[in-house]
């Protein structure tokens, strides 16, 4: 019950800040939808994300690890479908600059903006497990 407790804090502060970060993914109603699409999250990460990665295993050996990018998406996208209140939105990046490192501005479609924000919050999640255990 506590190992639960802690991925839903997890996946609720990597929700927040990837809606913080990325304006493509936004959600409506406040904080209660924020929390219970932290708790469909977590259930979605604990029973449909290890089935997924089962399945796409031979792939993800084929390619080194990179899809399991799409079970992370396939994960935010049940999200999505689950909860209408999420919404994935095309976003244009107007660029930044820091230090002399330029990023261009760009347009992210709908997919781009679910492929960025599933690497996001699989890198939120992953620090706050290494950061918790």
């Amino acid at each position: 019950m506590k190992r639960i407790l802690r991925y839903y804090l997890i996946n609720l502060v990597a929700l927040y800040f990837t809606t913080q970060i990325i304006k493509g993914v936004s959600y409506e109603g406040g904080y209660q939808t924020l929390l219970l699409g932290g708790l469909i999250f977590t259930v979605i990460n604990l029973i449909l994300v290890p089935v997924l990665k089962v399945l796409l295993l031979p792939l993800n050996l084929l390619t080194l690890g990179m899809f399991s990018w799409i079970a992370n998406v396939v994960a935010l996208y049940a999200l999505m479908t689950i909860l209408p209140q999420f919404k994935l939105l095309p976003y244009d990046f107007p660029g930044a600059s820091v230090n002399g490192f330029t990023i261009p501005a760009i347009y992210l479609s709908t997919l781009w903006v679910a492929v960025s924000a599933s690497f996001l919050i699989g890198l939120f999640t992953h620090f706050f497990h290494w950061l918790v255990d």
